[in-house]
């Protein structure tokens, strides 16, 4: 979206639809889910020609100056970790138009109250 052609009351208008918009701060993971399957290693199982047994599925979580930690998630908690996740993206990606809007109304000298 090209905030510098809006109206200053209708970058308000939209920073207030986002605020409104946004998930409960609480309900938020900032990760990756990683979906594998493995082989089991014996020679008569099917895994051998598919796949592999699976899913098995892994939430990667960022760790500040290092690896990333990987651990499993059940896969009946797969959906709430995915919508934690997406709630996150979410959050991130309006507090970064939220942000955007404040500049473009600072630029304009404008009150961001």
């Amino acid at each position: 979206m090209d905030i510098q052609h809006l109206s200053s009351a209708a970058l308000r208008k939209r920073r207030h639809r986002l605020a409104r918009g946004l998930p409960p701060i609480e309900q938020v993971l900032r990760g990756s889910l990683i979906e594998t399957y493995k082989r089991c290693g014996r020679p008569n199982c099917h895994c051998m020609n598919g796949p592999g047994h699976g899913p098995k599925r892994y939430l990667s979580i960022p760790q500040p100056g290092g690896r990333p930690r990987r651990d499993y998630v059940p896969n009946n908690a797969y959906p709430h970790a995915a919508q934690l996740i997406a709630n996150f993206r979410k959050l991130r990606d309006a507090l970064d138009e939220i942000g955007a809007i404040n500049a473009e109304l600072l630029r304009r000298r404008e009150e961001i109250g």
